[in-house]
């Protein structure tokens, strides 16, 4: 067994996505599974040396007041996920993992999320921002030593926040660290909270949310400071994955794009949350933007979100695409995509935080662009073609492995 120990710190750590990927962890590490949807596990990265399964130690912080088996089970009863002898035979690891998982904050959440929130995160309620960043940065770090950790990778897998305020967005990272020493108000939003917690300790952070997380002129100052490692946002798994595929073949068969319609049912917790219009617009926002850059003009798009609660965890997208060929004349592309949302995003959590891992180990810093085959909208990446995005991932392993 390797000597290195790795700290995974989930953010929305009993949520179903975090809750996969501490069942998938597990399971791995016990053998039950083997490694189908990890993009890490494919032969083309065999050589960089990525942490394994049993390095892996998991923590995080969560607003709602409930455990991983119950999680777990849920899953299962209302999405047949997970096998039933699994979630027995890892109760015990569940139950120590619930163990290091630690009240979260809720500034900046929007009402919506706030209103799920149970009595241990509550009691934080008062607490500035600079102090909620004090307290998340010192659980961390406790993490960290407590467990005899190198590293520990911090991964946000909450529910979406509002959008935030366009001024938000140009405040610069002198300013916002004023605002937090002095202890009054401070504009950030939870995900950016906590990711100044995990700069501070220069442990990198990936946001798998729309949330705007690090994508601020402010938190991309502070981590070229703290020369640490970060990624986002938005995981791409289903509908906006198969535009990325789609909409490159469109463009280079020049047949022209008219409309791009997209309805999506779910009733997961996120898609409850969701059912908010605050807190919707991200996410719409995170979708509908792909299609202008790619085609190099704006079709006639609709993307619609819906929460069906009998749905639970397995998401439904309906695409009709109206394009016109050859002479004018208008034809028709349909497709149906459904998966279960958890499944679909727990891997690929898993692979950013071994890509991630690798990153910071050989000494990077910055917004890591090569990852943008993993996000709806990619920081520090230009290039919105899936395949293309993949083959900046597969360079970036080729300079690693030295090949």
């Amino acid at each position: 067994m390797s000597e290195r120990r790795i700290g995974v710190w989930l953010i929305g750590a009993w949520g179903g996505v975090a809750t996969t990927v501490v069942v998938g962890l597990t399971a791995l590490k016990h053998r039950l599974t083997d490694t189908v949807g990890l993009v890490s596990a494919m032969p083309q990265f065999a050589n960089l040396d990525l942490a394994d399964w049993d390095e892996l130690v998991i923590g995080g912080h969560e607003i709602r007041d409930t455990n991983f088996a119950t999680e777990a089970a849920q899953l299962h009863k209302q999405s047949h996920v997970f096998s039933e002898a699994w979630l027995s035979k890892l109760a015990d690891e569940l139950q120590a993992i619930d163990a290091r998982v630690k009240p979260g904050t809720l500034h900046g959440v929007g009402a919506k999320i706030e209103s799920l929130a149970g009595t241990p995160a509550r009691q934080f309620l008062s607490e500035t921002p600079g102090a909620a960043v004090d307290r998340l940065a010192r659980d961390m770090d406790r993490f960290r030593k407590d467990n005899s950790l190198d590293q520990v990778i911090v991964v946000n897998v909450s529910s979406t926040e509002p959008p935030v305020d366009d001024s938000v967005r140009s405040l610069n990272w002198t300013t916002v660290e004023q605002q937090l020493k002095t202890g009054g108000p401070c504009p950030l939003p939870a995900s950016s909270l906590y990711a100044i917690a995990a700069f501070r300790h220069q442990f990198p952070y990936v946001n798998f949310t729309p949330s705007v997380g690090t994508n601020l002129v402010a938190l991309e100052e502070y981590a070229q400071q703290q020369n640490v490692v970060h990624v986002g946002r938005d995981g791409k798994t289903g509908e906006t994955l198969m535009k990325a595929v789609l909409a490159p073949m469109f463009a280079n068969r020049n047949l022209r794009v008219m409309s791009w319609v997209g309805h999506n049912i779910f009733g997961n917790l996120d898609g409850k949350v969701l059912d908010d219009p605050e807190n919707k617009a991200n996410k719409v926002r995170s979708k509908d933007h792909l299609l202008t850059e790619i085609l190099g003009y704006k079709p006639q798009t609709l993307v619609s979100i819906e929460y069906i609660e009998s749905m639970g965890d397995w998401k439904t997208a309906w695409d009709h695409i109206h394009f016109q060929g050859f002479l004018g004349t208008p034809m028709v592309l349909q497709f149906i995509w459904q998966g279960c949302d958890s499944l679909l995003a727990a891997p690929l959590v898993i692979d950013l935080v071994r890509f991630t891992e690798r990153e910071a180990r050989r000494g990077g810093s910055g917004i890591m662009g090569h990852l943008s085959s993993f996000f709806k909208s990619p920081m520090g990446c230009e290039e919105p073609a899936f395949a293309l995005q993949f083959e900046q991932l597969l360079a970036w392993a080729k300079d690693v492995s030295g090949k």
